[in-house]
């Protein structure tokens, strides 16, 4: 359930980095601006889970380096769809 939450607040995250990058930039090039600067934040807060479930949760590294590739992947792809189908200024 956690894996399904992380990620859905990834997405969401990644719509708010959308949202912002239209209102501020205007445009759709701003928004594929905004969904590159969502993956390397996105990259730190996935990062910081991996380390929660080993420090505090009891996880192996072992365990959660799948559960990070797939927390992280999901709304990175999305965010790379975003990026690749975004119109160029």
């Amino acid at each position: 359930m956690h894996v399904l939450l992380t990620l859905l607040a990834g997405l969401l995250l990644l719509a708010v980095f959308a949202l912002f990058g239209r209102l501020w930039g205007g445009s759709l090039p701003a928004v594929a601006l905004a969904a590159k600067l969502f993956i390397p934040a996105w990259l730190l807060v996935s990062v910081a889970n991996l380390w929660v479930g080993v420090v505090r949760a009891g996880y192996t590294l072992r365990e959660e380096l799948p559960i990070l590739l797939l927390v992280f992947g999901v709304p990175a792809a999305v965010a790379g769809l975003l990026i690749a189908f975004a119109p160029r200024a």
